[in-house]
């Protein structure tokens, strides 16, 4: 964790439209990404730690991305780092349902309830002796939090220092609402979808933080006419800016 750090970093992940939605006007899976935007997201799965993804969003695609190409892989096993970062579904109902093929997939699975009892740290058989009860089935871990600041330093002391966020559009929200993200990497495809699935909804409230001083640290044209920038927000060695 770098100094003055007491959480991890926290870049989301998107393939948006040009005008901004995650998904055609008629909805279901947020798929709009071609194969550039499919490699800059592995990208980031290789520098992460683990990976958020809000149940809903779980639900509706079925399975989480896995990092494929040989040489990301390949850097990952030289750092001594697992194959695939760890797999954080953030769940306020509990309910996750063990069918979906998520669970077969190879990488470990924490569930995380940032709302939840935070005296509540439950854990399977993969987790470090002391943790009490059992995690949902499917899950070597479960962390129950009074809020994200806990839940945050909770993955931090869990050794988590990069986080990818993969939507959906609830959980980015909340923790835009918040302040916690770092850095924005968005992939535009070159589309005009329309419709109510913005990658924020209009709704949702802005920290103050976070309405100002993006900071643009890449760009770069992906194949298909896809482009990816890549935000970050000054005052990253604290906790939020």
């Amino acid at each position: 964790m770098s100094p003055g750090r007491s959480r991890p970093l926290l870049r989301l992940v998107l393939a948006v439209s040009l005008d901004g939605r995650l998904a055609p006007a008629t909805g279901g899976a947020a798929q709009i990404g071609g194969r550039g935007d499919r490699r800059v997201l592995e990208e980031s799965l290789a520098w992460a730690d683990g990976c958020l993804i809000g149940a809903e969003t779980l639900r509706r695609h079925g399975t989480t991305c896995l990092i494929r190409q040989a040489d990301l892989l390949a850097q990952r096993a030289a750092a001594g780092r697992e194959p695939q970062p760890l797999a954080v579904v953030v769940s306020r109902s509990g309910v996750v349902e063990v069918g979906l093929p998520f669970f077969a997939q190879p990488l470990r699975r924490w569930r995380l309830d940032p709302g939840g009892d935070p005296a509540g740290l439950a854990a399977g058989p993969g987790a470090p002796a002391g943790d009490r009860a059992s995690a949902p089935a499917g899950f070597e871990r479960q962390l129950c939090c009074g809020g994200w600041q806990e839940a945050l330093e909770q993955l931090a002391l869990a050794g988590l220092e990069r986080l990818v966020v993969l939507g959906g559009a609830r959980l980015v929200a909340s923790l835009v609402a918040e302040g916690w993200l770092d850095e924005l990497q968005l992939t535009l495809c070159p589309q005009l979808l329309g419709g109510a699935h913005s990658w924020l909804p209009a709704t949702s409230p802005v920290m103050d933080a976070l309405q100002r001083g993006w900071r643009l640290q890449e760009q770069r044209l992906l194949e298909d006419s896809e482009l990816l920038l890549r935000y970050d927000r000054p005052g990253l060695g604290g906790d939020r800016a």
